[in-house]
């Protein structure tokens, strides 16, 4: 099973299970994970959210095979009912991040209400160097949490960033050593689980207030532009070179 759904203690864990790709995310995985937070909203007994990975890595992004198969063309795709309902999630959300962290590995975290990662955590936002242009509202959220010039640099540059840096940018909560991580971040979410839930509802829904529209609507305006440049000939060089391991070409196109 690529995706596990654990429940205890009132918490609800989402586990990346595909440690052979790094947990590299295909369209099946996002449905799964779309329905898990669905059950997790809808189920009473369920106050909190977990989500982590397995194997050393949180998540290496898309699966870009399965990506360009079966690429998200409906906004009924399977990514965007996942980054819709984590974005809408009115319970907390708590994600535990070890190894990479890549695209969407990164930009999910940006909607989850406390990020913990291990020492080793590495996340980078590599869309540009795909031809592509930033999802899952992230030229929105990340230049509000980390600062204009820092957002800039990440998203434009698609350059790796330690957690040191993670942290300073604003979006993890804190670095804890990765044999105790999925501990940890499951202990935090047991806590959050145990509190009145009416009140950790309307705390959430009062912070995020009216930026869950604005943020929904950017998603709307991004997957646009992605849908358009994912078939571009930018793109298609980005992804041949990666396949072919070669670097990217792009100075022939203006």
């Amino acid at each position: 099973m690529d995706i596990v759904i654990e429940r205890a203690q009132g918490v609800l864990s989402i586990v990346l299970n595909r440690p052979e790709k790094k947990n590299a995310i295909t369209a099946a995985m996002y449905q799964e994970m779309a329905d898990g937070l669905y059950e997790a909203e809808k189920d009473p007994a369920v106050r909190a959210v977990l989500l982590r990975g397995n194997g050393g890595a949180f998540s290496a992004g898309n699966d870009l095979e399965d990506f360009l198969n079966d690429p998200p063309k409906e906004q009924d795709a399977p990514v965007f009912q996942f980054l819709r309902r984590l974005s809408g999630m009115p319970k907390p959300v708590v994600a535990a991040v070890s190894g990479v962290a890549v695209g969407v590995g990164t930009t999910m975290l940006l909607h989850c209400d406390m990020v913990y990662a291990a020492k080793n955590a590495k996340f980078s936002l590599p869309f540009v160097q795909l031809g592509l242009c930033p999802e899952a509202a992230s030229s929105l959220l990340l230049p509000r949490i980390a600062g204009y010039q820092r957002a800039a640099e990440k998203l434009l540059l698609g350059e790796a960033f330690s957690v040191d840096e993670a942290v300073s940018m604003g979006f993890v909560n804190g670095v804890v050593d990765a044999a105790e991580l999925d501990a940890y971040a499951f202990e935090r979410a047991r806590r959050l689980a145990a509190l009145p839930a009416a009140s950790l509802r309307a705390t959430k829904a009062l912070m995020k207030g009216e930026q869950s529209a604005e943020v929904l609507a950017r998603m709307d305006e991004e997957a646009a532009h992605f849908s358009r440049m994912l078939v571009a000939p930018e793109a298609r060089e980005a992804f041949a070179a990666f396949f072919e391991k070669r670097k990217a070409d792009f100075t022939k196109f203006q």
